[in-house]
């Protein structure tokens, strides 16, 4: 070999050392791994070069700094603990029936169901409260507590038009029960708890604040509390708590514009607490709710009603039925009266009207200060108890439909048409209108409407709850035949029902 060429090749060899020499120095003080020097190592599948990294060791804040954060956050945590040992999830099952056609017959086929939701217990000896919508329909019921266990449970009694069931857990154990607070004394904007089983996932704490008071989903359906705390399907039944750990109301619906698969928008609706202590008092010593009942159809004044009665008073609902038989009768109210005033309380709507007679108590006398043609008179009403035959909702129903003139109540009379409100849960689903229940036999509605017809419209004005039906259909059909635009099996009808003729 040349020593030119060598000693090239000797300078090569020492600068290429050199140079993994200091490379090496460079990697061994970062803390790198010496072996990704080696050519093709670094490329190996599965390896990985390890990086530098450090973590902090102080948080940013000291508790002492955010004391009162501290502090509620504790609570918070205290309250979460002294309220969900009384929190029940609630699974159901049962079986639906559904009619098929089969070669020119039906037969009747059952399809299983399941359903889930939410509970509280409120007595030592394991009574639940939920909602009557979580247990509707269902043969069978299991409440699972805080801690796992499992038990069956029976329906004591159910309180369909308040939307509240009581349940009896199957066990002689001694429970843990909350106590149901005063709702009278909540304010809008206090903070509450609503705890619950939300999509089946078991025990859930949100937390929010009373967003407003006295909502009503439907004419018969007391007033609402509306509540920002998350409340999801699955919620159902489940309590709404304050800051003390007591129940101020049940947790009943969610406002979503997603009818087919409803999720929370920050609008919820819970039952407060005094109607529900009412409805399971009533329940347990009876077996079944007691409300007081007048035996009258209402409508709040809106201008359509104000220009046809001639009033222009702040206060007061319009009387357009009165029941035969009923303690509204035997006060003298009559159809086209405005009711002012209640025991000295202003009459702003007929929900509010209804809320207190439903809550009066069976033979206490209501005193109605009442507005006739012009005249101010105070009758006395002696409440009864209400019933399936005598709902507030329902027509006036006679067994002779003979005589029929322009009043009101016997234009109703003879048409026969008996209708309900919608439910929460069918109103959450998008459905409006008034539901039919019945058709009195030979008036003049028999041989049209159905029991179970939706009817959304009478004279192609849109309808959205019993008195307002009954409003539109007395002024209709009085005068002139009346159209009816409802929903029967899923299909869109137009009934003509004939004009009421005057008595001769």
């Amino acid at each position: 070999m040349k020593p030119a060429f060598r000693r090239l090749l000797t300078l090569i060899t020492v600068f290429v050392t050199v140079f993994i020499a200091v490379a090496a120095l460079r990697t061994w003080r970062a803390g790198g791994d010496l072996r990704h020097l080696i050519p093709g190592f670094s490329n190996q599948p599965g390896q990985f070069q390890r990086e530098a990294f450090s973590l902090p060791e102080k948080a940013p804040l000291d508790l002492g700094a955010v004391e009162l954060l501290s502090r509620l956050n504790d609570e918070y945590a205290r309250l979460t603990e002294a309220v969900v040992p009384s929190v029940v999830s609630i699974d159901t099952a049962g079986e639906r029936s559904e009619l098929f056609a089969v070669w020119g017959g039906t037969q009747v086929r059952n399809y299983p169901t399941q359903g889930q939701g939410s509970g509280v217990i409120v007595t030592h000896e394991g009574h639940v409260m939920t909602n009557h919508h979580v247990i509707a329909g269902q043969s069978k019921i299991q409440v699972t507590l805080h801690n796992g266990k499992s038990y069956t449970a029976r329906l004591i009694g159910e309180d369909t038009l308040l939307d509240i069931a009581v349940l009896k857990i199957d066990s002689d154990d001694s429970f843990t029960p909350l106590k149901l607070g005063d709702s009278s004394q909540a304010k809008v904007g206090q903070i509450v708890l609503a705890v619950g089983n939300p999509f089946g996932l078991g025990e859930t704490v949100t937390q929010g604040i009373i967003s407003a008071k006295e909502r009503s989903l439907s004419d018969n359906q007391r007033d609402l509390f509306q509540t920002d705390a998350a409340i999801n399907p699955g919620n159902s039944g489940g309590p709404l708590v304050n800051l003390r750990g007591e129940i101020i109301g049940i947790n009943v619906a969610i406002f979503s514009p997603d009818k087919q698969n409803p999720g929370f928008q920050g609008v919820g609706f819970s039952i407060p607490s005094n109607d529900v202590k009412d409805a399971l008092f009533q329940i347990l010593e009876r077996g079944r709710p007691i409300r007081g009942f007048l035996g009258v159809q209402m409508r709040d004044l809106d201008p359509t009603v104000r220009a046809a009665l001639g009033y222009q008073e702040e206060f007061g609902a319009a009387v357009i039925g009165v029941s035969p038989g009923s303690p509204a009768l035997a006060a003298g109210l009559k159809p086209w009266d405005v009711v002012e005033a209640v025991n000295g309380e202003k009459i702003r709507t007929s929900t509010q009207l209804f809320s207190l007679v439903q809550r009066t108590r069976i033979g206490e006398t209501l005193k109605l200060e009442v507005w006739r043609k012009g005249e101010s008179l105070t009758l006395s009403a002696v409440i009864s108890e209400n019933n399936a035959q005598e709902s507030p909702t329902k027509s006036p129903a006679s067994s002779n439909t003979q005589g029929r003139t322009y009043d009101p109540e016997q234009v109703l009379q003879a048409l026969g048409i008996q209708v309900r409100d919608l439910s929460v849960q069918e109103r959450m689903r998008g459905f409006r209108g008034v539901a039919v229940t019945g058709v009195i036999e030979n008036a003049l509605a028999a041989e049209q409407i159905k029991p179970g017809d939706l009817i959304v419209a009478v004279n192609n004005s849109r309808i959205s709850g019993a008195n307002e039906f009954f409003l539109h259909l007395a002024a209709s059909a009085a005068v002139q035949d009346t159209s009816l635009h409802l929903i029967r099996e899923g299909q869109v009808l137009r009934i003509h029902l004939p004009a009421v003729p005057r008595q001769q």
